[in-house]
This record gives structure tokens, sequence and C-alpha cells, in this order.
């Protein structure tokens, strides 16, 4: 039960002529951050991930299309991102599963020292 999916952290307007229909001023930016979650964590991965859409001829321009100029601009607008930091949350279930495993450690320490006696 394992899901990823992206959280939108920016989206611009690019004054760049589109490749396929050169229209001026109408090219999307969007730029996305990784989020994965599992049943035992929440994690906010580094990955982003950014697309150009035209809003003119409806195409979504990938990389392969993209000039040296359109290229530049994702440049700077990668670089002027605010990313939320890599972390990782444990939820409740993975905190009881390490609890019940220390617990359980612990016990067999003490008995095989014969501090524990059953």
């Amino acid at each position: 039960m394992s899901s990823s999916q992206f959280q939108l952290i920016k989206e611009a307007r690019l004054k760049n002529n589109c490749p396929e229909c050169y229209s001026n001023d109408s090219l999307e930016l969007t730029i996305k951050q990784k989020l994965s979650e599992t049943q035992f964590y929440k994690s906010i991965t580094n990955e982003i991930v950014s697309d150009i859409n035209c809003l003119n001829c409806e195409l979504q321009i990938f990389p392969v299309r993209w000039t040296d100029d359109i290229e530049q601009v994702v440049n700077y607008h990668k670089r002027g991102l605010n990313l939320k930091t890599k972390s990782v949350a444990l939820k409740p279930i993975s905190w009881g599963i390490i609890t019940f495993f220390t617990v359980i450690i612990i016990a067999t320490i003490l008995f095989a020292t014969g501090v524990l006696v059953l």
C-alpha cells in the first residue's frame, strides 16, 4: 500500500515561444515535489518534476522539444524554488512496532542476565 504523489511547488507563465504552435506567452511551467506515503511512514523527497504545457495548442512540451531559451528559463525558476526539506515522519503503527520490539529485547536481556525471573 505505497502511494506517491506530487505536490505543486511553483506554477509560472513563460514568455517564450511554443515550439509547436509558435505562440508567445502561452507556455505554463509547473514544478512539483514528490511525496511518498506507506502505512508505516510519510516522506518528502528531493525529487522534483517539471512540466511545460502550451495553453494555446493544449499540448505538453516534453524536454526533448525545449529550446535553449526555454531550458534556461526553467533552470532559472528551479534555482529560486523553496523546496520542503527532505523528511520522514513515522506513523503511530510504526511507533507501536518499535516500542513492542524494544520491550521484547529488554525483557530478553533481563531474563538472560537473571534479573527477571518467571
